[in-house]
């Protein structure tokens, strides 16, 4: 079931009824508040924007809630320039629930997609030592998935072409990225695409109008990263076969 509402509206106490579960029953609370106050792709980085705060209505759920294992994404900017004071402030937040801490700066690239990309995972715990899955040395490159494209580039971002035995480039919300193909012809990639660079299965569906469904797969996590993570809490934190 697909709740579309303000998480401000949505209480711990709601959700247990509605799963019938007792308090500390969950197995795994996972979140992404918004990284848009935090981006470095586009993002005002304004330190000051509400969005910021929905991290802590993310927490209010953790202490609501008590799962046994919290996952919390977010944008790598959260830990660069005037953004760290933040940063501090959610770490400090999330220690105070009572739970055991980490966070974690992972670049998808070693986790099954064959797109460059850093992300801040945070996993909490309150009796198991925190686990993260190992990277793997067999890093998928653009070429590997698109034998087609032989260079692409970052378009409004910078105009460097780099050739395809490399992992792709980051994909964000924005309409950026360029292909070129073997006989020199320079295109947008489609969504198809879009959902191989990001490890979408091609029959997953987006909705909405192209620049939309681009939207969604760059607001996205990637779902073969996270499949790393979650097996990781699993097998190594909750102990499940």
């Amino acid at each position: 079931p697909v709740w579309q509402r303000d998480i401000r509206e949505i209480s711990g106490k709601e959700i247990l009824e509605f799963t019938k579960l007792k308090q500390g029953e969950l197995d795994v609370l996972d979140g992404s508040p918004p990284c848009q106050g935090f981006s470095t792709a586009k993002g005002k980085r304004n330190v000051s924007d509400d969005r910021n705060d929905l991290t802590y209505e993310f927490i209010r759920l953790i202490e609501e809630l008590q799962p046994k294992v919290f996952v919390m994404e977010n944008v790598s900017g959260m830990v660069k320039g005037t953004m760290k004071g933040k940063f501090k402030q959610i770490m400090k937040a999330l220690k105070s629930t009572g739970y055991n801490v980490k966070c974690k700066l992972m670049n998808s690239m070693y986790y099954e997609v064959p797109q460059s990309r850093q992300r801040l995972i945070w996993i909490g715990t309150k009796e198991k030592d925190i686990k993260y899955p190992e990277p793997e040395n067999n890093v998928k490159n653009l070429f590997d998935v698109l034998p087609c494209i032989k260079e692409q580039n970052r378009g409004q971002f910078d105009k460097s072409w780099i050739t395809s035995n490399k992992p792709s480039y980051t994909i964000t919300k924005t309409s950026s990225l360029l292909f070129k193909d073997e006989f020199g012809k320079i295109r947008k990639p489609t969504i198809d695409d879009l959902k191989i660079l990001s490890s979408f299965p091609q029959d997953f569906q987006f909705i909405g109008s192209f620049n939309e469904q681009w939207a969604r797969i760059g607001n996205a996590v990637m779902p073969k990263f996270m499949e790393h993570i979650a097996r990781t809490i699993k097998t190594d934190i909750l102990g499940y076969s």
